[in-house]
């Protein structure tokens, strides 16, 4: 009589890397690929001890934003979070800087839609100054990455309005950046209008935050393009 016993096939082929594309002291980033496609992979088994809380939080919420936002066709897709690693949807596209939208009127007004379509399922995603956190996809269409640092709540709250309007003050610099022509007054207006998160932010946040990254982290985002060399 025979016996069956299991072989290599019968377990699951583990993920292979494909390239490493951000590593820092909150956790590893890299694009994977497994039976089901290309994916792109957190990974916080390595950040330093003193680190792994922090690093957790943030995880965790990119998490629970990402939750918020399934189905939205052009954010990722949450694939797994198991409290160490964090599986998302890969979307082919590079970032803004990386591929700058000079005049192309139809990024920013789909890229609006966008941000509204957040906004109505109650996430801002706060922080949409770094050129880095948006991709022009392959076929031109913009789509949103990083929401670690995404607040969720009521859409209608004073606070939530008051996080959505800098999230639209931040698309509209970007599109007086590639589009400066194509400002309409209102827009102007937005963008002159500074709420007291902005200037609380510059008078207290940001001069930690410069602390933290460039002094005890020894590294700096350089707005949003990536680390310098």
């Amino acid at each position: 009589m025979s016996v069956n016993c299991p072989t290599m096939h019968d377990t699951p082929p583990q993920p292979v890397e494909l390239a490493a594309l951000k590593a820092d002291s909150f956790g590893r980033i890299a694009l994977m690929r497994d039976a089901g496609g290309r994916f792109v992979r957190r990974d916080l088994r390595h950040v330093p001890i003193w680190l792994r809380l922090p690093a957790w939080l943030l995880a965790r919420r990119e998490a629970h934003a990402l939750e918020v936002v399934r189905g939205l066709p052009a954010v990722p897709r949450l694939l797994r979070w198991d409290g160490r690693r964090l599986d998302r949807s890969y979307m082919a596209g590079a970032a803004m800087y990386q591929r700058p939208p000079h005049g192309d009127l139809a990024y920013f007004r789909r890229a609006r839609h966008l941000l509204q379509a957040l906004h109505r399922r109650g996430l801002a995603h706060n922080d949409l100054a770094k050129e880095a956190n948006w991709l022009v996809l392959e076929d031109g269409a913009p789509a949103i990455i990083d929401f670690q640092l995404a607040v969720r709540g009521h859409p209608r709250s004073r606070w939530m309005r008051l996080l959505a309007r800098e999230d639209l003050r931040h698309l509209l610099k970007h599109k007086r950046t590639y589009c400066p022509d194509a400002i309409t007054p209102v827009e102007r207006r937005v963008l002159q209008r500074h709420s007291w998160v902005r200037q609380a932010w510059f008078a207290t946040g940001k001069p930690v935050y410069r602390l933290v990254t460039r002094r005890l982290l020894k590294w700096e985002d350089n707005e949003g393009q990536g680390p310098k060399p």
